[in-house]
């Protein structure tokens, strides 16, 4: 009996151990100067726009990269809400986020834009390429860029204005979405819409015999946008992905999106 008290006794020890270093672990983030004002407001606004990092169930319930990556920022705060902000386009977000009406904002990390926000190191990578119709001989990025070819790019995405960089001969014809841009190939007004991989394999079973092609016009990658005046803000959510990338936690994200055609991007190289 005295062996199994003494057993008893290390265990509550351990468990009381354990509890004490969870404890001080959230205290220590919630007393963090950097992040103060979103423990004091006890939630998390986030800047988000239909795109691969989200979308929203049959139910119209929110999901993808951006909300699984901001669940488990809310937790790491001790916070219990995570309240999507959408808007129709990134350079709504960005205007979202400079406005201090939503605390960070989702997107693909791109020159243009870090004159205006600040981004975190990115947390993964893609490539833009092109979605071809069944009936189309173009074989190769390459030969998408080629007088007289029309290519759908949905307005004011990262992957249009990567595309406006690249493209000497092709022209592009814009969409407001891409539900429209697909309807620009569909109806013959375009020979191929330009986009983030991923979401054009999505698009792809909406036009019968169609194809993604295997190579890209960008590597790309993507990260969190932050008012140039939020440094704290910045250094934390770096920090953040970074454990996030070391401990596993966002394969296990990026794998509950099911998203393909995305990786994660390497952390960064210790000292």
């Amino acid at each position: 009996m005295r062996l199994k008290r003494k057993h008893l006794a290390a265990i509550g020890f351990v468990i009381f151990a354990v509890l004490a270093q969870l404890v001080g672990a959230v205290a220590q983030t919630a007393t963090d100067p950097r992040v103060a004002d979103l423990v004091k407001a006890g939630k998390i606004r986030i800047g988000v726009f239909p795109s691969f990092q989200y979308s929203k169930t049959a139910t119209g319930q929110p999901q993808g990269l951006a909300i699984g990556i901001s669940r488990a920022l809310s937790q790491r705060l001790g916070l219990g809400e995570v309240v999507t902000v959408e808007h129709p386009t990134p350079p709504k977000v960005i205007e979202c986020v400079k406005a201090g009406e939503c605390d960070f904002g989702f997107m693909l990390i791109d020159p243009a834009r870090a004159t205006e926000v600040d981004f975190t190191p990115p947390f993964v990578r893609s490539d833009f390429t092109y979605l071809l119709p069944a009936n189309s001989s173009l074989q190769t990025a390459a030969d998408v860029d080629r007088s007289g070819v029309r290519i759908a790019a949905v307005r004011g995405h990262a992957s249009t204005i990567a595309l406006l960089r690249v493209i000497k001969q092709a022209s592009p014809v814009y969409a407001e979405s891409y539900e429209t841009a697909v309807d620009l190939v569909r109806g013959g007004k375009a020979d191929a819409f330009a986009s983030i991989r991923e979401m054009l394999m999505q698009y792809s079973t909406e036009l019968p015999g169609s194809r993604v092609l295997g190579d890209s016009y960008q590597k790309n990658l993507a990260g969190i946008a932050v008012a140039k005046d939020r440094v704290g803000h910045l250094a934390f959510l770096t920090e953040f992905l970074d454990d996030l990338k070391r401990s596993g936690e966002l394969k296990k994200i990026l794998d509950s999106a099911d998203l393909r055609g995305v990786e994660i991007a390497p952390p960064k190289v210790s000292n």
